[in-house]
């Protein structure tokens, strides 16, 4: 029997269409099943979400034909300041500052508004006959044979393709029905996101102020005057936080905002998301793979959820069409092996680095603070040191597919 698509994408959000975008472009016949209507998100108004691309990513997004209709809405992250302290004593002595005049490839990264992202997604994939989206469609079950895997729809309708990838996030459907477990846990924090206009320019400035509650993220965003911010909070003091109005929203906020960018007031929808770690044990089963927060859904402190996504998207990507090239099974147990050995430990490793910053920092033990304090000032006053976290951030390190060196595969 042929197959609907060679591969079946569950999950729509951002790395589906992304993987779907670089298959397509290698030939592949590629089917995304999302469950939300698309227009809705695509015509979604400003709220301040947002995410911090690193270069790689960027790369990866301009060889799939995506930055090309988003570039101009970026705002490029020219520094990066790392500080500890607590919420209206201002930030300890001993900082650290992440500058991309100290690396050749221009800024460290970029902050884009989820809206304008996914919308960039959706009218990419219009353009490639190669993909068909079905939106509002959820899948009820999945099978696997020798050669192929088959879906079923709500609507009733059975999909076909040789290798089935799961996008749909850290409750990931597809990994549960192919037996994947989880492990993880949960941080006891929430994160409170919001967006936030400011009287004086931030001049491409990305803050991480470390409380003992929690990280409090300020995202600089297009135009000077406007930030997004994840900040993260117990979850009982979030939950009365969340429940204010906003100007005591804003009362709770400003001691530990500060007064560095003059007066400050809301300028987005406010969100609220429970914090945990959430790594799948094993990111492929027969003719099944996850990508992203379906394999590891990790602590937001440094921005890297969508990053670390975009490089299984490359990894897979490359994996697969190389094997197509050579009349290769692309759902393989061969095939999928290579992506594990790929991706796995850099995921997993990067989840469990994030996961230890988090519990070092969130606490307001006098011994560690000094001792995570001095550590900020002795990487702040070695440049080799510091460009190589630079250059990490960036996502410059590694073994990078070549969609994240901007290579076309």
């Amino acid at each position: 029997m042929t197959p609907d698509a060679d591969i079946l994408i569950v999950g729509g959000g951002l790395n589906g269409p992304a993987l779907a975008l670089a298959l397509a472009q290698g030939g592949l016949k590629v089917i995304v099943i999302d469950n939300r209507p698309a227009i809705n998100r695509a015509e979604a108004g400003f709220d301040g979400r947002a995410y911090a691309l690193a270069i790689a990513s960027k790369r990866l997004l301009t060889v799939t034909g995506v930055w090309d209709r988003i570039g101009d809405k970026a705002q490029p992250i020219h520094k990066i300041k790392a500080s500890d302290g607590l919420a209206g004593q201002g930030p300890a002595p001993f900082f650290l500052t992440f500058d991309a005049a100290e690396i050749e490839e221009g800024p460290m990264g970029f902050l884009l508004e989820d809206r304008y992202l996914y919308a960039a997604f959706l009218a990419a994939m219009a353009d490639e006959p190669n993909i068909t989206l079905l939106s509002g469609e959820t899948v009820t079950a999945q099978d696997v044979t020798v050669n192929s895997v088959t879906v079923t729809l709500g609507s009733g309708k059975n999909l076909t393709g040789r290798l089935l990838v799961g996008c749909d996030g850290r409750g990931s459907g597809t990994a549960a029905r192919a037996g994947i477990r989880r492990v993880g846990w949960g941080y006891g924090q929430t994160a409170l996101v919001t967006a936030i206009h400011h009287e004086l320019d931030h001049q491409g400035v990305a803050h991480q102020f470390f409380m003992p509650e929690g990280p409090l993220a300020i995202l600089p965003l297009k135009g000077g005057h406007h930030s997004s911010i994840v900040w993260s909070e117990t979850e009982e003091n979030a939950a009365r936080i969340q429940a204010l109005p906003d100007d005591q929203y804003l009362v709770a906020l400003r001691p530990r905002f500060g007064d560095f960018l003059g007066k400050i007031t809301l300028a987005g929808d406010r969100f609220t998301y429970p914090l945990s770690l959430s790594l799948a044990e094993r990111f492929i089963a027969p003719r099944v793979t996850l990508v992203g927060d379906s394999a590891h859904g990790v602590h937001p402190i440094a921005g890297q959820g969508l990053n670390l996504g975009l490089r299984d998207v490359g990894a897979l990507a490359q994996v697969v069409i190389e094997a197509a090239r050579r009349g290769e099974d692309i759902g393989s147990q061969t095939t999928l092996d290579a992506y594990q050995r790929w991706r796995r430990f850099d995921a997993t490793s990067l989840a469990l680095g994030m996961d230890t910053v988090n519990r070092l920092f969130s606490n307001d033990n006098a011994i560690l603070r000094a001792g995570r304090d001095l550590g900020l000032g002795i990487v702040n006053a070695m440049p080799a040191l510091r460009r190589k976290f630079i250059r990490q951030a960036a996502g410059l390190n590694g073994d990078l597919p070549r969609l994240l060196a901007g290579k076309a595969i």
